[in-house]
């Protein structure tokens, strides 16, 4: 058995942009070149770059909420595209995705109870009780109560509602979780409990990841291998402690050199 969980082979994914005052002029933007990655199971690969790189365009693509023009995507062993709708639903179960904005991905009319629960529902995940109690312990999990399922998003902080995030993709007990910037939009002092919280919650449930991020400051905390992307191809890949101590690429570089602090460790005054 293959020691990856799941890889994408040459994967390409155009737009058409549309410009001009009456949108008649239109030009092909190659969002994704030719993309190949590689997820090894309990690993975390952080794919990093810029805004307009291509990142959460591949976070998509990998977990089918948008369509390839080429390429293949494989998830232990089998290719996403040919599966029948049923089976792409099954799976489903296993490919979770936390979001950016924990503000914009929670619906406000709903309690955090139904919100967290809602996935083992859409799966039919036990009966009515085993549910309420699958997400009370995921809630527990992170840092919440069972109290809280009777609240509403906004009532909870920034930090928490990305907690209420977590524990709604997990609680589907997912074997690939694509993190997606879970931590740009906090504090940096809750930016921390969210990195650690995240470590912990793999171990314990030997979850991989896929985390998408343009901050190498972060990535070095989390992940063990990355891959960096520049409109829409991989720039450079491999392990992280190998592209901080050694990067080859100039723009590897230069996102190196604008960590916060980078600068002025290594050239003390």
């Amino acid at each position: 058995m293959s020691a990856y969980i799941l890889s994408a082979q040459h994967l390409n994914k155009s737009y058409i942009q549309r410009s001009g005052r009456f949108g008649f002029t239109t030009k092909q933007v190659k969002a994704l070149d030719d993309v190949s990655i590689q997820l090894r199971a309990g690993a975390t690969l952080a794919v990093v770059g810029e805004s307009g790189s291509g990142k959460s365009t591949l976070a998509r693509c990998l977990l089918q909420l948008q369509p390839l023009n080429s390429g293949a995507v494989q998830f232990q062993g089998r290719d996403l595209a040919v599966l029948s709708a049923a089976e792409l639903r099954q799976q489903r179960r296993h490919l979770q995705m936390i979001f950016q904005d924990p503000f914009a991905s929670l619906n406000p009319r709903m309690k955090i109870g139904a919100i967290v629960g809602e996935g083992l529902l859409i799966h039919k995940l036990g009966n009515a009780l085993e549910q309420r109690q699958k997400v009370v312990q995921m809630l527990k999990r992170v840092c919440l109560s069972e109290a809280d399922m009777e609240k509403y998003p906004h009532e909870f902080s920034g930090g928490q509602r990305q907690r209420i995030g977590i524990a709604r993709a997990l609680v589907l007990e997912p074997k690939v979780v694509v993190c997606d910037e879970p931590v740009s939009a906090l504090d940096v002092s809750i930016q921390a409990q969210i990195l650690l919280l995240l470590k912990e919650l793999q171990q314990e449930m030997a979850l991989s990841y896929l985390f998408i991020s343009h901050d190498l400051r972060v990535v070095r905390h989390i992940a063990d291998e990355v891959v960096v992307m520049h409109q829409g191809k991989v720039v450079e890949q491999g392990l992280v402690a190998d592209i901080y101590a050694n990067p080859t690429q100039a723009y590897t570089r230069n996102l190196i050199n604008a960590i916060p602090g980078r600068q002025r460790a290594a050239n003390p005054s």
